[in-house]
């Protein structure tokens, strides 16, 4: 009784809250741009105050890399900075990879964080006789980003090998590597055994390594539990991607943001030796994970 008597002489403990709406612009911008962009695309609808800083330059230029504009200046794109707001190039350089570096890398954004994300093309890979036409052609396909890709005619010794620098990637962030290719109707020779993918940085000294089996039952958006999969030593699978291309999961690495670290990454199979055929590969690509 004495605690309700005090509570009734002290009043209700919210009589001295805030709107924090009544703060000047430049304050919610500075507190909108210590969120996300998805965040900030939700305080939109909270009122026209916070509309009004949630899409200001201020909020969006935070949002951006710090080095973007030193990236884009490498794109053969000339309205690369052509936008009337920081959001609409946010958005643009999202929805809309862009090919840089002479066509060795396409960069884009992850939507959600604004992470740095890159492609690598196959031209820019190790591909065990990818010089021979023989066992490799290169080709080019009108769904691809690139001016050509790989075709894989027929090999046994199946070896693909790629490197970059980490600090070109966002810091702190963890990352997936995938690789991104399709598979003709006459492909085979994936599967009995699958390859073997293998990740890893030179900072870090250690190498993820797991299965993929490349023709597995395709998983399409929203499907992600409704496939069932055969009892085969594997971790990941493939899933089909908007731009038409099925992409898998080779692993994952923590980029702690070192300047002269390397990550490396492969996928092969030379113990068995069988006949392989019917792979297309556009590349390799390095995203953020997500949850």
């Amino acid at each position: 009784m004495e605690i309700e008597r005090e509570g009734e002489r002290n009043g209700p403990p919210c009589a001295c809250a805030v709107d924090i709406s009544v703060l000047p612009e430049g304050c919610l911008s500075d507190i909108v741009a210590l969120t996300t962009p998805k965040d900030a695309c939700r305080a939109c609808a909270v009122s026209s105050t916070f509309r009004a800083a949630a899409e200001s330059n201020a909020v969006w230029e935070r949002f951006l890399p710090s080095d973007y504009q030193a990236i884009i200046a490498q794109s053969s794109s000339s309205d690369s900075l052509n936008f009337s707001s920081k959001k609409q190039l946010y958005l643009s350089l999202s929805d809309n990879p862009r090919l840089i570096d002479d066509n060795k890398k396409s960069f884009f954004l992850d939507k959600l964080s604004g992470k740095k994300c890159y492609l690598l093309p196959a031209r820019e890979l190790t591909i065990a006789w990818g010089v021979n036409p023989h066992y490799w052609n290169w080709v080019s396909l009108p769904e691809s980003r690139f001016p050509e890709v790989a075709e894989l005619h027929s090999v046994c010794w199946f070896d693909i090998n790629g490197k970059m620098s980490v600090s070109i990637l966002s810091p702190k962030t963890n990352y997936a590597v995938y690789l991104v290719y399709k598979l003709t109707e006459e492909a085979y020779g994936f599967n009995d055994p699958p390859p073997t993918a293998s990740i890893g940085t030179t900072g870090a000294g250690e190498v993820y390594e797991q299965t993929v089996n490349l023709d597995l039952p395709i998983v399409e958006p929203g499907q992600e539990d409704q496939v069932v999969l055969p009892q085969q030593q594997h971790t990941s699978r493939p899933k089909q991607r908007n731009d038409g291309w099925l992409e898998i999961e080779l692993g994952q690495f923590f980029n702690e943001g070192g300047e002269v670290d390397e990550l490396q990454f492969g996928l092969k199979e030379v113990k068995v030796l069988w006949d392989k055929s019917g792979l297309i590969v556009e590349g390799i690509e390095i995203r953020p994970t997500r949850g």
